[in-house]
């Protein structure tokens, strides 16, 4: 069947050019089990209401509902290394002092005094500690959480410092990620992700990564509106024409994990079904490698081969010199393409070897119409054991291109620049539409569909308040 026959069921919707599973059949070196996979559900094909966007009260109820439920990744293990050093993730109004009380042993503190609630340390700090000592008014607790002091104890009868014990959110680890959920009740973080998505995850060695740049930009709209940007590759053509020629754009592959993830693999180094017929491989090779070639001499050549496979066998080259590492068991795939992997509700990963990164998106919850974006960029860690540093944050102004950012590719920040720029339109958009919905594609946008759904299954639930008694360590 064919999309101009209008006789397709619900859910069979697909780019008529060659899948991405064929393209990755084809390379020299195939790709691993977790990506020769697929895993997508037709979830219906209703409006999005645009309530969700819009409106500050339905962002105050989220705090409330989702956030206060749901795994978040806080920190990475790099950040923490030594026993005493804390990193202060935020979320909404809510605040956490991860840090590390013993060598195999993370915790995560609500962020206030348990005196007059003075916060114990600044947000967007981090550092090494011994204690955490309220500036106010003198009350401090050892690393391990316990009360070490209460300034003028006569004055406290009604006070044991036996029962002062910082509470605390769940705290586990993967990956080299910290997690945190302030539900005691929820489900494991192994549970919350489900069997396949976590031997994915598994499956890449994160934890042998570090962070070798860290940028972060306040973005013009709804933190949900922020993520989905990055949900799909039907945006390619019109927003990065300088790269949809040699992307495989509309015919990238979308699943769904459970709940909690979805992914999208988008194939690079092949010509995207837009500009089938107009391209030559050595066109792609050339866009890919050289640009525009007007200054380069020897120009790689594709021969009988493809443009994939002669990307495939530069990059992995390439890559190997830089880190100083074997890839010849690596796929092919893992070397050039883009696997997006979300874990609800803020949290993106990207494992590849071309592009290893992690995206995070946080609201802001003095304005529901903006939100806060960061990128980290992982490397490998030395094979040597030698030491390394854990990149610092860069922090964008609202004004400033992310090409400025240091350690940032200015070709990839160029993206990035083009992925925001529309934030602000479509936040206003919605604002003044009178259609109050946004019409989703079956396919190519079900990852927005999916992530909605968790929303809506969150936003469904009483309001999850904290008490502070049951938060304590026993």
């Amino acid at each position: 069947m064919n999309v101009e026959s209008g006789k397709l069921k619900p859910g069979e919707a697909r780019c008529p050019a060659i899948s991405t599973q064929e393209i990755l059949a084809k390379d020299k070196v195939a790709p691993p089990e977790w990506a020769a996979s697929e895993s997508y559900e037709f979830m219906g094909d209703e409006d999005i209401d645009t309530e969700r966007y819009i409106s500050a009260e339905y962002q105050e109820e989220e705090f409330k509902r989702l956030w206060t439920r749901t795994w978040q990744f806080a920190c990475r293990e790099e950040h923490i290394p030594d026993i005493g050093d804390y990193y202060v993730y935020d979320i909404g109004t809510s605040s956490f002092i991860v840090t590390r009380v013993a060598e195999d042993e993370i915790r995560a503190y609500y962020n206030a005094c348990l005196h007059r609630g003075t916060k114990l340390r600044a947000s967007g700090t981090e550092g090494n500690a011994r204690e955490f000592k309220c500036s106010f008014h003198g009350w401090s607790w050892n690393v391990d959480g316990t009360n070490k002091e209460v300034l003028c104890p006569w004055d406290f009868p009604h006070v044991d410092p036996e029962e002062l014990s910082l509470p605390e959110a769940r705290v586990e680890t993967l990956g080299g990620f910290v997690w945190i959920n302030m539900d005691p009740d929820a489900p494991t973080l192994r549970e919350y992700l489900g069997p396949e998505a976590l031997a994915h995850i598994e499956a890449w060695h994160l934890e042998d990564r570090y962070t070798v740049c860290h940028v972060t930009k306040t973005i013009p709209s709804n933190w949900k509106l922020n993520m989905e940007a990055f949900m799909e590759a039907y945006h390619v053509l019109d927003t990065h024409p300088q790269v949809s020629p040699s992307n495989a754009d509309a015919n990238s592959q979308y699943d769904t994990y459970g709940e909690h993830v979805n992914r999208f693999i988008s194939a690079l180094g092949v010509i995207s079904p837009h500009w089938e017929g107009k391209l030559t491989e050595q066109d792609v090779l050339e866009q890919c490698t050289v640009g525009d070639s007007s200054l380069v001499q020897d120009k790689p050549q594709v021969g009988d081969g493809t443009a994939r496979q002669v990307m495939a066998d530069m990059f992995r080259e390439m890559f190997e010199k830089a880190t100083n590492t074997d890839l010849s068991g690596v796929s092919d795939s893992e070397i050039l393409d883009c696997f997006s992997y979300t874990i609800f509700p803020n949290t993106f990963l990207f494992p590849g070897i071309s592009l290893p990164m992690v995206y995070r998106f946080r609201p802001n919850p003095r304005d529901h119409r903006e939100s806060f974006y960061e990128v980290f960029f992982l490397r490998p860690k030395p094979k040597d054991g030698s030491t390394f540093e854990t990149a610092d944050p860069v922090h964008l102004n609202k004004d400033q291109s992310f090409i400025e950012a240091e350690g940032m590719d200015p070709g990839f920040g160029a993206i990035l620049d083009q992925d925001t720029d529309n934030l602000f339109l479509q936040q206003e958009g919605l604002e003044a539409s009178a259609k109050h919905g946004l019409t989703l594609g079956n396919y190519q946008e079900i990852r927005v569909r999916h992530f909605e759904k968790a929303v809506d299954k969150y936003m469904a639930m009483e309001p999850k308040i904290p008490d502070w008694k049951k938060l304590q360590r026993k």
